[in-house]
């Protein structure tokens, strides 16, 4: 009830309002089944822009951060994602990509939408970083197909540190489903997981435009963080992942 109530009721219309969506490629999102949709993540606002344009319910692994903040703000900040139906992930820990797997597999169990950022955490520069592979073993293990999807605009409305966004028109792109059944039963086989993982993120990247940077972006913001050169330059996928 709380979420459809922020869908339709509270925040929707004032996402709406605010950021005046243009919506592309909404037709590529199945009507019925469950499906991962996978996106590019470049400000806390992707969390709430997303869900407000998706005629289907949208649950995100979100980060337990969220979920343990301290004072009364951080109270009312897990009793949101709480209330809106968005799952925890610890993210420390070697259990924790296994506990995240676990949970989204639960999810599409239910023949639903899951949301998930490959990146694992939002980009703080703009560019679009190399994927973790928990996507691929999710859509391998369920056998379900992947939305590409991108936002474009959020960065500039909100960028990670600014408190409340810039009123600013963005853009929300959804690609053509990606199936991979050709690679059934090779959910454990780490190249496979690795081609799976950057096709996706390939077909974010062109949908998007951003920059991509071989490197995961948690490590590329550590080494930035503690004054280290950057130990490659950006670059673009020169073509399509193998097959």
């Amino acid at each position: 009830m709380f979420y459809h109530a922020l869908k339709y009721v509270l925040l929707g219309p004032l996402l709406r309002l605010l950021f005046r969506p243009r919506i592309e490629g909404l037709h590529h999102v199945p009507d019925g089944g469950a499906a991962i949709v996978a996106g590019n993540h470049l400000s806390f606002a992707d969390h709430f822009l997303m869900p407000a344009v998706l005629h289907r319910r949208i649950t995100f692994l979100a980060k337990a951060e969220y979920f343990t903040g301290p004072g009364l703000r951080g109270r009312l900040v897990a009793a949101f994602f709480r209330s809106a139906g968005q799952i925890p992930v610890d993210r420390s820990g070697r259990e924790a990509g296994a506990a995240a797997i676990r949970e989204g597999l639960g999810v599409l169990a239910r023949g639903e939408l899951l949301g998930i950022y490959p990146e694992g955490t939002r980009s703080h520069d703009g560019r679009l970083y190399k994927g973790k592979v928990g996507v691929a073993t999710m859509a391998l293990t369920a056998g379900v197909p992947v939305v590409p999807c991108a936002m474009i605009g959020t960065f500039e409305a909100q960028p990670p540190g600014r408190l409340l966004p810039r009123p600013r028109p963005v853009t929300i792109r959804f690609g053509a489903p990606l199936d991979f059944s050709r690679y059934t039963g090779l959910e454990d086989e780490k190249a496979v997981l690795r081609a799976v993982t950057d096709e996706i993120m390939y077909a974010v990247m062109t949908l998007s435009g951003q920059v991509y940077v071989d490197r995961y972006a948690a490590v590329v913001k550590a080494e930035e963080d503690a004054g280290a050169p950057p130990a490659k330059r950006p670059r673009r996928f020169l073509g399509r992942p193998r097959r």
